[in-house]
């Protein structure tokens, strides 16, 4: 039996049984923040003033703390002050990527010679904001994260004061409502209290002022529409899906104890692999001659096996530049004095391509200029909504294009993985239905209900999770090919083996960079590369190039944008939606 999927059979059970969670933690030193102080001051001239105060515990040896303040765009900050009890504070400022960046060092004594060790320090910052409070035409708002979910830790509770300019027609809302402990508004002044909140949680203040209150508001962000019906529906909306989702991450969190048994029969009866005559320890040599999408689709992407990832798409384009379809060469930018990645097209041997490959052609073409793509510069053209819906289009069709033309039922039996897709909804809906029984009876036993409902949604949603190939098969034609390119793979990554039998010509070496990218171990490929060839430097090809100069991480970033653009926020940026609010970020100890 595959030790991986015996692996994932037991592992159902053991999730089964198990009511202990092991926490692993740093044996050498750790922290909390027990306690923080958060008092915002608004303004009428639109200025938000921010006070927050941090109780730090730590054990063990450290050098200091760090906050990271989110900057959205109009936004700014100034008159930063840091101060701190327990401790001889020294602050260093950054900006980066949109965050404010605060790095506090911490001394236990006046002349900054010795760090800290086993102590309790209260840190102190105070600064200045504009551009976060908003004006609409109707009314005035401040949606701000009194903690943000970028914390390293959590937090044992918060107490928050908050002054506003006028003392009539606020209102205020305090979210996620499960934090809330107390909270009044009297006069000008909200004063709230938390209970603790884990790592990972925000907690957000969302008040809405008359106009009146403001005057002369220049620290203001104006907005020319009525605001106060829409904050209202986006939060409204976020504060449903919030609730939605609580009810489904406590299912989460519980285990069953009956749908492990229905996987267990559908992998005896549809997941154990054919009997094959293939015995073979590694590959040194490509094991077919099948374009490195397929080999993507088929070996890579055990999540829906058949449709290529984006390592297919980089593969491809490899392939392309080895083909000498697509040309590379680099050039140094005069103004920065790093490399530029240029590719240029070959239009005439377009009729020898597939037509997926075609699709990864014709893409990266369309954004050429004079026939040259600036891969350094592709990530600021999908940074526009157009562009970037486009170049998903793209991507979409080319998957399904690489899909269509791989016969799956030839290599793949799926008839298992369809039964565990089956009844992991089903398990869902019928575990939705019993935690509801459970919830609306008086009888002590709803606890059951409530119990077994919740543990039978968390083993469904987890199937979602498991490779197809766990409760699915291989064909034997398949099993025979999954071995192979398997164990072409494990020879990609083991050093020694490459070693041991190393490619006989700079030609097998970019083979396996090509199809060690559709694999996934491209790195692994290239580290073996340095050391059989220690003049790599020397062979100007573009498929080394494309690797050297950091090919994946420009298109990694390309693809990334591209998604975040081709799904943009409202032209409000969401004002009034849970967790949307400025301020927040986190920070940690070091």
């Amino acid at each position: 039996m595959n030790v991986k999927k015996t692996f994932c059979i037991i592992l159902l059970f053991l999730i089964l049984f198990s009511t202990i969670s092991f926490v692993s933690a740093d044996e050498d030193r750790s922290y909390s923040i027990d306690q923080a102080f958060i008092e915002l001051t608004v303004g009428n001239n639109g200025l938000l003033h921010v006070d927050e105060k941090y109780d730090y515990s730590f054990d063990g040896k450290f050098n200091g703390v760090y906050r990271d303040i989110p900057l959205k765009s109009g936004e700014s900050i100034d008159n930063i002050k840091v101060s701190a009890n327990g401790a001889y504070p020294v602050l260093q400022e950054s900006d980066n990527n949109g965050y404010k960046h605060l790095k506090i060092y911490l001394y236990s004594d006046a002349a900054h010679t010795k760090g800290i060790r086993d102590c309790d320090v209260t840190i102190h910052i105070s600064y200045d904001m504009s551009g976060v409070v908003t004006l609409f035409n109707d009314v005035g708002g401040l949606q701000y994260k009194l903690w943000g979910e970028e914390w390293d830790v959590g937090v044992g509770s918060i107490s928050a004061i908050i002054n506003l300019p006028g003392d009539n027609g606020n209102t205020y809302y305090l979210n996620p409502q499960e934090y809330n402990e107390t909270s009044t508004l009297n006069g000008n002044t909200i004063i709230a209290q938390t209970t603790s909140i884990p790592k990972g949680e925000f907690y957000e203040l969302l008040v809405l002022m008359p106009l009146d209150d403001f005057n002369d508001a220049t620290y203001a962000k104006h907005v020319n529409q009525n605001g106060r019906e829409m904050i209202m529906k986006n939060l409204e909306d976020s504060v449903n899906d919030r609730n939605f989702w609580n009810t489904t991450n406590l299912a989460l969190g519980l285990v069953s104890i009956l749908s492990p048994i229905g996987a267990a029969l559908t992998y005896l009866r549809y997941g154990r692999e054919p009997k094959v005559e293939y015995e073979g320890i590694y590959e040194r040599d490509l094991p077919t001659n099948d374009p490195p999408e397929v080999i993507n689709a088929l070996i890579e992407n055990k999540g829906s096996i058949g449709k290529p990832n984006i390592k297919g798409f980089e593969a491809s384009i490899m392939n392309l530049i080895d083909r000498k379809i697509i040309n590379l060469y680099n050039q140094e930018d005069v103004e920065t004095g790093t490399k530029d990645l240029l590719l240029t097209f070959n239009n005439e041997k377009i009729n020898e391509l597939s037509s997926s490959e075609k699709i990864v052609f014709n893409t990266l073409s369309h954004f050429a200029t004079d026939n040259v793509l600036n891969l350094s510069r592709l990530n600021g053209q999908l940074s526009s909504e157009s562009n970037a819906k486009w170049f998903v289009g793209k991507i979409d069709h080319w998957e399904e294009t690489v899909k269509d033309k791989i016969d799956v039922d030839k290599y793949f039996d799926d008839a298992g993985s369809t039964m565990i897709s089956l009844m992991a909804f089903g398990g869902i809906i019928v575990g939705m239905i019993i935690l509801f029984l459970g919830f609306f009876t008086n009888l002590s036993s709803g606890l059951y209900a409530r119990v077994g409902g919740v543990a039978l949604i968390i083993i469904s949603v987890a199937y979602f999770f498991i490779d197809e190939d766990i409760f699915g098969r291989w064909t034997k034609e398949g099993r025979v090919f999954y071995l192979k390119w398997k164990n072409f793979k494990e020879f990609l990554e083991d050093y020694s083996l490459i070693e041991e039998h190393p490619p006989e010509s700079i030609v097998v070496w970019k083979k396996y960079l090509i199809y060690g990218t559709a694999l996934g171990v491209a790195e692994e490929v290239y580290d073996a590369m340095k050391l059989q060839v220690p003049n790599i430097s020397d062979y100007n090809d573009g498929v080394f190039m494309y690797h050297y100069y950091g090919g994946y991480g420009l298109m990694h970033s390309a693809f990334s944008t591209s998604e975040a653009a081709a799904n943009p926020s409202s032209s409000s940026g969401g004002f009034g939606g849970l967790g949307g609010g400025s301020g927040g970020g986190g920070g940690g100890a070091f």
